[in-house]
């Protein structure tokens, strides 16, 4: 029955414009993300808020706010709403904080963050994927976000530290270089492992003294993360 419903909304959202998109986006909010426990007020603003269909590619707007990852070009995807919503949550935000981004993709996730932080530093390997975030960023009205070109296993190191860190592709272990990156009292959320069958979200929190302490959460699948040069 959700299904449906959503899928309605979003075939009267293709042919009746923004209107509808932002209902479709409201209901998405509710039912994918509200009624599956995300409840931080900050996220759920900043899911309403920004305009998912903008980060899909044309082709494949009506499908913007089902549940559901999405196909982008060179083999990439846009995560799942709830997932972005979630994973946003477990960092969390704050205002005052920055925070690297590793897989900016689309941008979607980087404007949803963008309303979370003060800062937000996205590094993408595909050059045409970084070029099009921008341009979708731009579309969006988002100017917090700043979008390198670069291997995200090389992370930022001259922005670092940052107060928090997320990971949108998956490596098979959490690269030293970019706990190195991370603030004091600083949090990463990544997902990990090789194995796409066998990947789970893990959250790294580096206490005051520089110590870290990991847990292990859902299992998710995720597009590997990809070290080495940067790809055409």
């Amino acid at each position: 029955m959700v299904a449906v419903m959503i899928a309605m909304l979003l075939a009267e959202a293709a042919q009746s414009g923004p209107d509808a998109f932002d209902r479709a986006r409201r209901e998405m909010v509710r039912r994918q993300i509200q009624q599956r426990g995300v409840r931080d007020p900050a996220v759920i603003r900043a899911m309403l808020g920004v305009p998912r269909h903008l980060f899909v590619p044309e082709s494949i707007r009506e499908h913007s706010y089902a549940d559901q990852p999405l196909p982008l070009a060179f083999g990439q995807t846009i995560s799942q709403p709830y997932i972005v919503a979630a994973m946003s949550e477990m960092l969390k935000p704050s205002p005052n904080l920055r925070v690297l981004e590793i897989g900016t993709g689309s941008g979607y996730q980087a404007a949803v963050l963008s309303r979370l932080f003060r800062e937000v530093y996205s590094i993408e390997i595909v050059p045409g994927l970084a070029k099009l975030a921008e341009s979708n960023l731009r579309a969006a009205g988002v100017s917090n976000v700043h979008v390198r070109i670069g291997d995200g296993y090389d992370g930022w190191p001259e922005k670092a530290p940052f107060d928090r860190i997320l990971l949108t592709a998956a490596p098979p272990e959490v690269p030293a270089s970019l706990l190195d990156q991370l603030a004091r009292g600083g949090r990463l959320v990544a997902p990990e492992g090789a194995d796409v069958n066998a990947q789970y979200l893990v959250t790294i929190e580096k206490d005051s003294s520089g110590r870290l302490h990991r847990s292990s959460g859902d299992a998710v699948r995720f597009v590997p993360m990809v070290p080495g040069p940067v790809r055409r």
